[in-house]
């Protein structure tokens, strides 16, 4: 009697362990029936060509982002424009140190050697540090006259300034700033209409025997200097300088004159073309 007892329960315990087996079996493979597919395996690689867009854009091209700003020089420096022609250059009168000498020495502008748009003292250069006191050779009389003098008669239309790569030898930010805004100040009492051009200095070659003094960081950083100048006055700023750079930051030996510090006629005519496409507006 109790043999048969344990028999049928014997059977009753693994016939339910059977179906519970069965159970999980079929949990397992009804689960596996109904998993979502692997977002991966459904989406084309990187590489795979895009379908257009709904703005018309090419497969696979990066949207423009029509916010992104457009970079403009800012108001105090000149910005590119069509070229102003020979007619514009004429109506400038151009002040400065030996570097503008040589515009009258290779007779690059329209009435050659004999030209009254150029101002430098007798000496051929003109340092910033005595602006106040120096005099430049008044073309019109051959007089040496002040520079407030000279504007005071003349009254130029356009004043290009190239002044400075003297003193970047020896003056300071301080120093160099105050006598270049002392020197706009006094030209725009003396003639207000008068439109000024502060131009940048120009580089120096790397066979220039003075390195150790008059170099390029120098330069850039006085260039800078007379960048503020301009904004503080409310006068433009152009920045002609890279026009003359080689990609080793000295001035390109074709567009020397073979001291490393002067200009060749190449030079000036570069100058010129970047004022006359970089015009004041």
């Amino acid at each position: 009697m109790k043999s048969n007892q344990k028999n049928t329960m014997y059977i009753f315990w693994a016939g339910a362990i059977m179906v519970c087996l069965a159970l999980v079996l079929f949990a397992l493979l009804f689960s596996s029936c109904t998993k979502a597919p692997n977002p991966a395996a459904t989406t084309p690689p990187p590489s795979e060509s895009l379908a257009p867009s709904d703005s018309g854009g090419t497969a696979g091209e990066a949207t423009p982002n029509p916010t992104a700003p457009v970079e403009t020089p800012p108001s105090w420096e000149l910005a590119e424009t069509e070229d102003a022609g020979w007619e514009y250059v004429d109506r400038m009168t151009f002040l400065g140190d030996s570097t503008t000498h040589g515009l009258v020495y290779y007779g690059v502008l329209s009435d050659k050697k004999d030209t009254t748009q150029v101002w430098t003292p007798a000496s051929g250069t003109l340092a910033l540090f005595n602006q106040s006191t120096a005099t430049i050779v008044y073309p019109e009389t051959g007089e040496e006259i002040t520079i407030v003098d000279a504007v005071t008669r003349k009254k130029p239309e356009y004043l290009v300034i190239t002044l400075g790569v003297n003193g970047v030898a020896f003056m300071n930010e301080e120093y160099f700033t105050s006598e270049y805004i002392a020197l706009i100040e006094s030209i725009q009492a003396a003639s207000p209409d008068t439109k000024i051009i502060c131009n940048s200095i120009y580089p120096v070659a790397d066979n220039y025997e003075e390195l150790q003094s008059i170099n390029n960081e120098k330069i850039v950083a006085a260039n800078g200097w007379i960048k503020n100048a301009a904004e503080t006055t409310g006068t433009k700023y152009a920045d002609s300088a890279p026009v003359l750079t080689g990609e080793d930051g000295f001035l390109i030996q074709d567009l020397s004159n073979g001291d490393g510090i002067h200009l060749s006629s190449a030079g000036y005519l570069k100058v010129l073309d970047y004022l006359r496409t970089h015009a004041y507006q």
